[in-house]
């Protein structure tokens, strides 16, 4: 009788595996450059902040932006538990801002990856290209991954919009929707960035227009429940909370239930991790 109910204990565990999803905590995170002009909010007095941030909250995959490679270096050391793809935008090494995927070593499977520049098709994979009328480069990482355990695999991209060029965030938007339809292999698809763009702006509107096969769907408007502000960016701080804005986003297209969407607004005191708030969104990709 006794291995007769294991038996029985072991089928409908399988059976409910079967059934379950892949549950993933998905993290997008612009964490300032390292710069002279931030005074008392420069990366090394924050960088410990920043990497602790990530270790309690916890997130399976994560996008970042704004992330030189001495920055890099500091979060590979601190958060030994994640690899990275990625590379500076300026030269296609190590040189200007990354916006690298971190993702958990033990967890995934890096299958296949890549990144382009935003810009036009001539100069897509031009290290260092001005797309438009983009102050900065600006470049795009994705990869494929693979669930090690449930054998679930996806698609992610993370990237960083243009903050003054408005013809390089409208057609950065349309350029990234176009990549990942090409790039995805129709896997489920997750994408992260900081797109310099509210909800109701133009980006934002092509990113998620529901008449575009290829759109996506932003987390917070689907999230079973929604925790923090409804904004994101704040300079450490300086910004008064009325003037506040939600520029950082984590989307998705495929089959994924949301069960949370968080701004996290953790601080120590005066001190801030980053200018930016993190958005962690918990999300399960349905078998």
């Amino acid at each position: 009788m006794k291995k007769l109910c294991t038996f029985l204990l072991l089928s409908l565990l399988s059976v409910v595996s079967a059934f379950a999803g892949t549950e993933l905590r998905v993290m997008t995170y612009n964490m300032r450059l390292e710069i002279a002009v931030d005074g008392e909010h420069q990366w090394k007095y924050r960088k410990d902040f920043a990497a602790d941030l990530v270790r309690f909250h916890q997130p399976d995959i994560w996008g970042s932006q704004e992330v030189t490679h001495p920055q890099l270096v500091d979060l590979l050391d601190r958060l030994p538990e994640y690899d990275y793809i990625g590379v500076g935008r300026d030269d296609g090494k190590e040189k200007g801002e990354y916006s690298p995927i971190f993702y958990r070593k033990d967890r995934f499977e890096l299958e296949k990856s890549g990144y382009f520049w935003l810009a036009e098709e001539a100069k897509m994979h031009v290290p260092g290209a001005l797309g438009w009328d983009a102050d900065y480069p600006r470049v795009a990482t994705w990869g494929i991954f693979k669930d090690k355990v449930s054998g679930e695999r996806f698609f992610m991209l993370n990237t960083h919009l243009d903050h003054v060029g408005v013809e390089a965030r409208r057609n950065g938007a349309k350029l990234v929707l176009s990549e990942v339809s090409r790039l995805s292999e129709n896997l489920p698809v997750i994408v992260t960035g900081d797109f310099n763009a509210v909800p109701t702006d133009e980006p934002i509107r092509i990113l998620t227009d529901k008449s575009n096969k290829n759109a996506f769907t932003h987390t917070r408007d689907v999230a079973d429940f929604c925790y923090g502000p409804d904004w994101t960016f704040h300079a450490y701080g300086t910004i008064d909370y009325d003037q506040r804005t939600f520029i950082d986003y984590v989307f998705f297209k495929g089959n994924f239930k949301v069960k949370t969407h968080a701004v996290i607004t953790d601080t120590k005191g005066k001190a801030y991790p980053s200018d930016h708030c993190p958005v962690l969104a918990i999300v399960e990709l349905k078998k």
